[in-house]
């Protein structure tokens, strides 16, 4: 499970109690449980990880209600369920409909975004938009949800998503420029709009299914791939690099290429280009940088300040070493952004 070689585990009591494993989501349960064995059992989905996955979801076969509530009551309070059982399908609903309400009352449609004159119109947009993700997100966590049944279109929801994911690329950009901005206090929250299997691997998969079609299908294909690269958070940092393979490289490959080896070639070519760019712009030992990468990747947090000035050619003054740092610290973490996460 762990591995995500699993998909599902039939379990009787070990795994019930016992079992540790974030990306388990639903449970379903046709045995009576009650109190501590209950609630662990209920708690073998709610692993949380980050945003994306904040609660997770019980299927019951019997009648649980009851032992439900007396468990809770004994191990929490009596007033504690609306804490931690999510409420009803069609309160997340309503709930939903009054975000997009609120949203379409600062931006009425989707150009109305680019239109916006202030930072602070900007961020009224982005603190909405970002309400509707997270009402959203809950919404998938039920079986029985569609689009069908909110105010707002699939299509005009990855629209927004689009737009929103424009301002958060404009704050970044900003911020590398040391502007100020009262945007830069504001968190996007990206991860609630990440999706785990729309990654660089996916794309490849699409760009495979291309390979045999006529001029007309692989257009139209073409066109799906650039609308994913433009509302996918994983892919924007990439979208540049992709976008170069397909129209450069990819229609030159012989018939019987594999895609998969065609784009690793390409991207391992494109990231040592990089690597060597980053060193040489900011002039950077280039093992010292390799060796910082490396330690970056291991341990998933970004490199101190002294690191980074350590494996420096010409050390900075002390006064210009802080925002020397920093820069250099976002530009490593832009590149492990664009060619290591999401990749596979």
């Amino acid at each position: 499970m762990k591995n995500k070689e699993i998909d599902i585990l039939l379990v009787v009591n070990m795994f019930l109690t016992g079992f540790d494993s974030k990306p388990l989501n639903t449970i379903y349960v046709d045995k009576n449980l009650k109190f501590h064995g209950l609630l662990q059992a209920y708690s073998r989905t709610n692993r949380t990880m980050g945003q994306k996955k904040s609660q997770g979801n019980i299927v019951c076969f019997r009648n649980l209600k009851p032992a439900t509530d007396k468990a809770i009551e004994l191990f929490a309070n009596k007033d504690a369920q609306e804490d931690i059982i999510l409420a009803p399908y069609e309160d997340y609903v309503r709930k939903f409909g009054q975000a997009v309400a609120n949203l379409l009352a600062i931006t009425p449609d989707v150009d109305s975004v680019d239109k916006l004159l202030t930072e602070e119109d900007e961020a009224k947009f982005i603190q909405a938009f970002r309400e509707v993700i997270r009402i959203k997100n809950v919404l998938d966590c039920f079986t029985e949800f569609t689009f069908d049944d909110l105010p707002m279109s699939e299509q005009l929801f990855s629209d927004f998503r689009s737009k929103y994911l424009d301002l958060y690329d404009k704050v970044r950009s900003e911020k590398e420029k040391e502007k100020i901005s009262i945007l830069d206090d504001l968190d996007f929250e990206i991860e609630l709009i990440s999706r785990d299997k729309i990654n660089v691997s996916y794309i490849i998969g699409l760009l495979r299914n291309m390979q045999d079609k006529k001029p007309e299908e692989q257009a139209k294909a073409r066109k799906s791939i650039m609308d994913l690269l433009d509302t996918e958070a994983q892919l924007r940092s990439k979208k540049e690099l992709i976008e170069k393979f397909i129209s450069q490289h990819f229609p030159d490959m012989p018939a019987t290429a594999d895609v998969g080896d065609e784009f690793d070639a390409y991207w391992t070519e494109e990231k040592r280009k990089a690597l060597a760019t980053m060193g040489e712009e900011e002039g950077l030992d280039p093992e010292g940088l390799e060796k910082v990468l490396g330690n970056y990747l291991f341990t998933e947090k970004p490199p101190m300040r002294d690191e980074v000035i350590e494996i420096m050619d010409k050390r900075p003054s002390l006064r210009e070493r802080g925002t020397t740092a920093e820069r250099i610290i976002d530009k490593i973490r832009s590149f492990v952004e664009t060619f290591i996460d999401g990749v596979d």
